[in-house]
C-alpha cells in the first residue's frame, strides 16, 4: 500500500510476493524482466543472489539513470531480447551472461545511491534470523528454535519479524524449505522419500502434504513440471 510516483529513466525493482499496481490510466512504456527463485538456485547463478540489487539491504526501490547508463542499460535490455528469440545451444548460457552483467552494473549504482546508514535493531535481528534459518533449516522447522539461537523469546522474534517483513516467521522458516526442495527435485534424482528425509521430515507423506500446502502441487507434479520447462 505505498504509493511510487513513476520517473523516465529509472529502474525500479522489487522483490518476490510484491504486488505492483498501476493506478493510472496514461500510458507507461517500460521494459521489465523477471526471474524465478529456481534460476537464482542455480549452482551458475549462485553469485547474483548476493548482490546488493538483489539482496536491497536498505530496502530501495528505484535507481536513477543518467544519460551513460540509459545508453549501457539498454544496450544490454536488447542484446538480452535478441538472445531470448535466438534458440539454439548457446541460448541459456548467453542470457545467463547478459543478465549477470547487467545487474552487477545496477548493483554498483545501487551502492552509489544507497548509502549504507545505521541498521535498526530489529533490521538486524530479522537479517541474523534469516541468516540461521539458511544455516539449520533442515534441523530446525519451528520458530522458538530459531529464538534459542537468538537469545530471545518467540513471540519477541515473531513480532519483529512480523513488521519487518510483513509475513509471520514460520513462513519464512517454509519458504526455506520449498526453495531447497525445489532445487533438489531439479537437480537431483532422489526420490521423494529421501528429498524428505534430508529436509528434515521424519515422514514422506507429511513432506508431501507440505509442499502441496505452501506452493499448491505436488513434489511429484513440480519435478514433471520444471524440468519440462527448462531441458
Amino acid at each position: 500500500m505505498t504509493p511510487y510516483t513513476l520517473k523516465d529513466n529509472t529502474i525500479y525493482f522489487s522483490g518476490p510476493n510484491h504486488i505492483i499496481v498501476k493506478e493510472e490510466f496514461d500510458q507507461l512504456w517500460s521494459t521489465g524482466i523477471a526471474f524465478t527463485k529456481e534460476f537464482l538456485s542455480f549452482q551458475e547463478n549462485a553469485s547474483l543472489s548476493k548482490l546488493p540489487l538483489i539482496q536491497n539491504p536498505q530496502d530501495g526501490h528505484e535507481l536513477l539513470l543518467t544519460a551513460t547508463d540509459v545508453d549501457f542499460v539498454e544496450d544490454m535490455l536488447a542484446r538480452i531480447n535478441e538472445e531470448n528469440n535466438t534458440p539454439g545451444e548457446w541460448q541459456q548460457r548467453m542470457l545467463t551472461a547478459c543478465l549477470t552483467t547487467l545487474l552487477t552494473y545496477l548493483s554498483r549504482l545501487y551502492t552509489a545511491q544507497f548509502k549504507e546508514g545505521v541498521v535498526s535493531a530489529d533490521k538486524l535481528l530479522i537479517k541474523n534470523f534469516q541468516a540461521r534459518i539458511n544455516e539449520c533449516f533442515r534441523e530446525m522447522h519451528e520458530v522458538g528454535d530459531y529464538a534459542s539461537l537468538l537469545h530471545i523469546s518467540a513471540g519477541h522474534l515473531s513480532e519483529v519479524v512480523k513488521l519487518q517483513s510483513g509475513k509471520p516467521a514460520i513462513k519464512h522458516i517454509h519458504e526455506r524449505l520449498v526453495l531447497e526442495a525445489r532445487r533438489l527435485l531439479f537437480h537431483t534424482h532422489n526420490t521423494l522419500k529421501e528429498i524428505a528425509f534430508d529436509l528434515g521430515f521424519s515422514d514422506a507423506s507429511y513432506f508431501n502434504r507440505f509442499f502441496k500446502r505452501e506452493t499448491g502441487i505436488t513434489p511429484a507434479e513440480y519435478r514433471s513440471t520444471i524440468r519440462k520447462m527448462y531441458h
